[in-house]
């Protein structure tokens, strides 16, 4: 879902927002909104903050803009998600709880009136399960607070899913929070069920569930897992878990004989653990468990013990270190620890896979061989016990010093184009003086046409670089997409500066070149990071040397 950013709320519920807010609402820069204060008598005054960072009304700009014919165009998510926050101040969440259960019963609970109506329209334009997945997405998204813990990112949904597969006939998770890893997990039709300590994640989990999985069997249950568990006995083909933020005050003191801890009992410092082996208590046998874990927990000391008697026992499979910044909380790579549960006695793993993709952006590796390693149990099992999977993969000693040779010179090439090949601009007044078009309008005049998510220009009146260069433009952006890309409104509504087709072709000669530029440096931050961590490896492994001094 869109969103402002920087904004709070008074203590009487009005929302106040920032320069930068105001900015992103009538899509121009923040320069523009300081000319505005400057030129504009009747622009709002601060109503709180400080000189150097003023809070304004919410309310007060959104009349100003509307007065001024300026951003009139602020899209439906964003204003669903302003009224949201402004009616839940306490917990975002339980405003998505009570959207999906308008949505799924028809129940809105104590949603504003004007909320009511414009998540029925959302709901037509696309679909409701689309719009509480979007809802749940642009939770994920925010900075940590009331709520915002409950969601996992997409990013790390999609790499999970992607190594557990689609045949388990049965999943749990027991800390399900909005649901995104439970449903997107297992079999279509697999029965689901859940376990949140917030009821209002549990009736978003539900609610979705009904939306996205019409006709499947989900079940979510209120409760701490691990000292309250509701599903006591039971076990899953698929147990996934992206657990709750690391605490000492986890219940061990009173959980220390409980017959979960199937190896050595969890630390106090190490809750990532106690859930690590909560969810492998209810797999079942031949089962997968799946678990995000941060990477500290692969080396801590405190938790020695048990990483030793998962891999004594064969228990672990798999550790993959993900792509930083997937997982709320955590800035850096997390890890993926896989468990399987032997059928019988003596089926076990023999050795432990290593990948390692916190190199990679997405998650695919150009060479996936490159980056992953099977490591026999008998070299897991020494003093540290330690699970980091780079720890483990060394590339061929052998290519170090020819790969990092053709690094450096790619590095170079991509640093000769890029330089110089940034057009330069000149010093505007901070807002356009052409009037705007909308490109439906354009549309239905047969200069352009719509195909899918491209558009192309149909006339030679019309610009295509110049065209696209303002498409991308913030007021845009903001209007046709969701922050996640997951949830697109109607691009029709994007407006376009009038002028004649010289001075679009001097914009769109610029365009074009920042695209070109935006590429090369796209190219030379790649062979950047290839060529440093070619270096980094080479030097600590020995396979590279620093230069001789002369």
């Amino acid at each position: 879902m869109e969103h402002t950013t920087g904004s709070s709320e008074s203590r009487a519920g009005e929302r106040h927002v920032t320069a930068a807010d105001i900015a992103r609402l009538a899509g121009v820069t923040r320069a523009a909104v300081s000319n505005w204060r400057r030129r504009h008598e009747d622009f709002p005054a601060p109503v709180a903050g400080t000189p150097s960072s003023p809070l304004f009304s919410l309310a007060e700009i959104r009349a100003w803009l509307d007065g001024q014919g300026k951003g009139t165009d602020a899209s439906e998510e964003v204003q669903l998600w302003d009224e949201l926050r402004a009616g839940y101040p306490d917990s975002i969440l339980t405003g998505l709880a009570d959207t999906a259960g308008l949505l799924a019963e028809d129940a809105p609970g104590r949603l504003p009136g004007q909320a009511v109506e414009r998540v029925r329209r959302l709901a037509g334009q696309a679909s409701p399960a689309r719009l509480l997945e979007a809802l749940a997405v642009r939770l994920s998204s925010t900075a940590p607070r009331a709520g915002a813990d409950s969601a996992s990112a997409p990013g790390l949904v999609r790499l999970v899913a992607r190594y557990t597969g689609a045949a388990a006939a049965s999943v749990f998770d027991p800390a399900c929070g909005t649901g995104s890893l439970l449903l997107a997990v297992g079999a279509p039709d697999a029965r689901r069920a859940g376990q949140d300590s917030d009821p209002d994640a549990a009736r978003l989990t539900l609610a979705r569930a009904g939306l996205e999985r019409p006709g499947g069997k989900t079940e979510v249950r209120t409760g701490d897992a691990l000292r309250d568990d509701q599903w006591t006995g039971e076990r899953f083909e698929l147990v996934v878990c992206d657990p709750p933020i690391a605490t000492a005050d986890w219940g061990r003191e009173e959980l220390l004989m409980d017959p979960r801890w199937e190896t050595a009992v969890p630390p106090r410092a190490e809750s990532e653990l106690a859930w690590l082996l909560h969810s492998y208590a209810h797999t079942a046998p031949g089962g997968r468990t799946a678990v995000v874990m941060s990477a500290s927990a692969a080396y801590r000391r405190t938790g020695r013990r048990v990483r030793a008697d998962l891999v004594r026992g064969g228990l672990l499979t798999e550790v993959i270190a993900l792509p930083p910044g997937l997982a709320g909380g955590h800035a850096q790579s997390v890890h993926l620890w896989l468990l399987r549960r032997p059928e019988a006695e003596g089926d076990t793993a023999a050795q432990v896979t290593m990948v390692d993709l916190s190199a990679t952006s997405n998650g695919d590796p150009e060479d996936p061989a490159a980056r992953q390693v099977d490591v026999p149990l008998i070299q897991l099992l020494d003093e540290a016990v330690d699970l980091t999977p780079a720890h483990h993969i060394t590339p061929a000693v052998a290519d170090y010093a020819a790969d990092y040779a053709a690094a450096r010179a790619r590095l170079h090439e991509a640093a000769a184009r890029l330089s110089g090949s940034l057009p330069a601009l000149g010093a505007g007044d901070g807002e356009l003086k052409a009037a705007s078009v909308r490109l439906a309008d354009l549309i239905d005049a047969g200069l352009i046409s719509l195909e899918g998510a491209e558009v192309r220009t149909r006339s030679d009146r019309v610009d295509a670089d110049f065209l696209n260069g303002f498409l991308h433009a913030p007021a845009n952006t903001q209007r046709s997409t969701s922050a996640s890309g997951s949830f697109r409104t109607d691009a029709r509504s994007a407006r376009i500066p009038q002028m004649g087709v010289e001075e679009q072709h001097r914009y769109g000669a610029v365009f074009r070149a920042l695209e070109e530029f935006e590429q090369q440096a796209k190219q030379l931050a790649d062979s950047a990071r290839e060529a440093v961590r070619l270096a980094r490896e080479g030097l600590t492994s020995g396979a590279l040397e620093p230069p001789a001094e002369e």
